[in-house]
């Protein structure tokens, strides 16, 4: 099971300064619980009656990695099938995807393949995805093992994990950034070249699924599911910025997560 290893800070706010704001989806079949999963970790609440989610619902919560405030916004989606034309339209901009299955639940866990694909449809290339088998409080009623969801994440992760050229629309990251509301980053991006797109799904491709085991109702590994997921996507980010030619962007090195983020002048074309 995977840990997150970077320092975090968390503090709720209305206001709108923020270095990054990250998109980020939870997605997976009906009564898996994604709901009490967002409630637990954007408002630390648990209620114990199952509400099915009508379409699609969020909350926004600031965190802090290291001297970064990044802005999450969280979207719970429904697992029903009739609503399944709405939610997939919200997949488009996401950064990040934590996929849920019941560990209690086989069909839960057997539906994670056909998640993983409409992942893959309807998103775009550089979204990050977080497998979690939740309600890990619940072992006497466990049907699906660990070492059973341990396997499906590394066989999602090999599946397709190079984005196919001309697949989605968008696979530049600084494309993305500046068609899509949902990330804020330094005013240089726009200069950046196609070639920041190929180091960028070059780490993709190494890169698979990783696992977690989850309890919304104990509180066990939530808060440290979005903070690793919101580390893979920043991690991302920044080798994808490092790997770019210094001539591209005109400076010496490649921004990093960790630099102040520079102010544009009122003149600035971004």
């Amino acid at each position: 099971m995977a840990s997150a290893t970077a320092t975090y800070g968390q503090k709720e706010s209305s206001d709108q300064n923020f270095d990054y704001m990250f998109k980020i989806l939870i997605i997976g079949n009906s009564s898996v619980g994604k709901t009490s999963f967002l409630f637990r970790y954007a408002d630390d609440s648990f209620t114990p009656a199952f509400v099915s989610t009508v379409g699609i619902d969020f909350k926004v919560k600031t965190i802090y990695r290291n001297d970064k405030r990044i802005k999450l916004q969280i979207w719970d989606t429904a697992g029903q099938e009739r609503y399944r034309t709405i939610t997939t339209a919200y997949y488009r901009g996401a950064m990040g995807f934590i996929l849920m299955y019941d560990i209690t639940n086989e069909d839960s866990f057997n539906a994670v393949q056909d998640w993983s694909t409409q992942i893959k449809t309807y998103s775009w290339d550089n979204a990050q995805v977080l497998l979690v088998g939740n309600k890990c409080d619940m072992e006497d009623e466990r049907v699906v093992a660990v070492d059973r969801g341990r396997q499906l994440s590394d066989q999602l992760g090999e599946l397709d994990p190079c984005p196919h050229p001309g697949t989605h629309p968008i696979t530049s990251l600084s494309r993305f950034a500046l068609q899509s509301p949902i990330i804020h980053v330094p005013c240089l991006l726009p200069r950046l070249s196609v070639r920041l797109k190929n180091s960028f799904t070059a780490s993709l491709c190494s890169a698979g699924f990783e696992y977690f085991e989850c309890s919304a109702k104990d509180n066990i590994n939530v808060k440290q599911t979005f903070e690793r997921l919101v580390d893979i996507i920043c991690e991302k980010m920044s080798e994808s910025l490092d790997n770019v030619d210094p001539a591209v962007t005109g400076a010496k090195q490649g921004p990093q997560l960790t630099e102040q983020p520079q102010r544009p002048h009122q003149d600035c074309a971004c």
